[in-house]
């Protein structure tokens, strides 16, 4: 018998809790991939909701708990709490289900649930909507308030709790998508939808006229701006909104990733876009290009700390001693696409992390290293929308979760543009 969105939602808050797996590999893995996907989304959405609430739903719990349950059982109260007070689901189907839930695991732990769910229903919403945000790990945290101070750091952390809206990059500039898709035009050029919704079943899907990119990730292929007939490579480019952003510039596109099963998705949305890359499966510490090329992008694999309002499994799967190895690929995957670089070359690096040591440490250090390498403030200069604070110095940006709260945030980024002098 298939599960229901429940069942598989504490599937997916178990692997992630007690055995430190990704949603995202839970997801590409059976029983999810044999869901329904209605269901799948469905579960998704509550195990996320959950991993974002976890904090407030242990402080709703705490007092209600005579001695902590098993971990399990503390997760379908964790699951039952969040639907209930953040979701708005009605308590009566969410207590029914929880207890079946706890019964397959802990018989003895139904009459428990029952009782404890039924009393988190009688919570106020407005004691709920006061506690505060779930917190980040110590490690995460501390870095956090070493970059940028204590106060800015608990802006970043009540960011990272909420999630995040949907942005749409537009393969042409129409200016009747933003009224179609009932969307804001940002500062920045990108659709922010003012709702959620369907993505396949949104006005222009089908057609490919734009797909989902976060604000601040649409940034960095838009600051390397390669001209028509230029040869560009985006390296590590799955899953590949940025290579569709080159390509829609008219440049001849390489897009280089290590994982195959990662490039389906950027095969399917070439496809329905109609725009065209070369695309390469090959480790980009191994793989060499035939010719220089005229730009590369280099998204670099980074902790994704920037990107937690989407991923928030991250905080606790994610562990301090992963962001040396990290650092190291970073500066390896940068030392050779300057390499790769024609002379007058342009370069753009980015991560998707909060954390000094993966942006701004591993530019500094390429800098050093390479005296004809230089900042390129003129590619940054040229962006639209930029904030003041979001400046790193010489052709460089440093974006944060809080930016824009009052129009729902944006990623965190690390943004470098350099230039290989002739």
């Amino acid at each position: 018998m298939a599960e229901d969105a429940r069942a598989l939602a504490l599937r997916l808050l178990t692997g992630v809790l007690e055995r430190g797996q990704t949603l995202a590999e839970q997801e590409d893995a059976p029983p999810l991939t044999a869901a329904a996907p209605a269901e799948r989304a469905r579960a998704g959405r509550l195990a996320r909701a959950t991993l974002r609430k976890l904090g407030q739903a242990d402080a709703v719990l705490a007092p209600l708990l005579r001695r902590p349950p098993r971990a399990d059982i503390r997760t379908v109260l964790r699951l039952g709490t969040v639907e209930i007070l953040e979701e708005g689901a009605a308590p009566h189907g969410v207590v029914n289900a929880c207890v079946d839930l706890a019964r397959l695991r802990q018989a003895r732990a139904a009459g428990m649930v029952n009782a404890i769910l039924r009393r988190v229903a009688e919570t106020e919403p407005e004691m709920w909507a006061a506690l505060p945000p779930q917190r980040l790990p110590g490690w995460l945290r501390g870095r956090l308030s070493s970059a940028y101070g204590n106060a800015r750091a608990a802006r970043i952390e009540a960011a990272c709790s909420a999630p995040a809206p949907l942005d749409l990059t537009l393969r042409d500039n129409r200016r009747d998508w933003a009224e179609r898709l009932e969307a804001d035009v940002l500062p920045t050029g990108t659709l922010r939808r003012r709702a959620g919704g369907q993505v396949s079943a949104l006005p222009g899907y089908a057609e490919g006229a734009w797909w989902v990119q976060d604000a601040a990730a649409a940034l960095p292929a838009r600051a390397l701006a390669p001209s028509p007939g230029q040869r560009v490579l985006d390296l590590c480019a799955a899953p590949g909104g940025k290579t569709l952003q080159l390509a829609a510039t008219g440049a001849e596109v390489t897009a280089l990733d290590v994982s195959d099963a990662r490039l389906d998705r950027l095969r399917d949305n070439l496809a329905r876009t109609g725009l065209a890359a070369q695309i390469v499966t090959a480790d980009a510490l191994q793989w060499a290009p035939e010719a220089p090329f005229d730009a590369i992008l280099l998204d670099a694999p980074c902790s994704a700390t920037g990107t937690l309002r989407r991923h928030p499994d991250l905080p606790f799967v994610r562990k301090r001693e992963d962001l040396k190895p990290l650092a190291t690929i970073q500066s390896a995957l940068l030392e050779r696409a300057t390499g790769w670089l024609r002379p007058g070359g342009r370069l753009v690096f980015c991560t998707c992390s909060l954390l000094p040591e993966e942006g701004e440490a591993v530019v500094a250090d390429a800098l050093a290293c390479h005296p004809g390498l230089a900042p390129d403030p003129a590619a940054i200069g040229a962006l639209p929308g930029l904030e003041a604070a979001w400046d790193a110095g010489p052709g460089a940006l440093r974006i944060t979760p809080e930016t824009w709260e009052d129009r729902g945030g944006l990623d965190g980024f690390h943004i470098a543009a350099l230039r290989r002098e002739s």
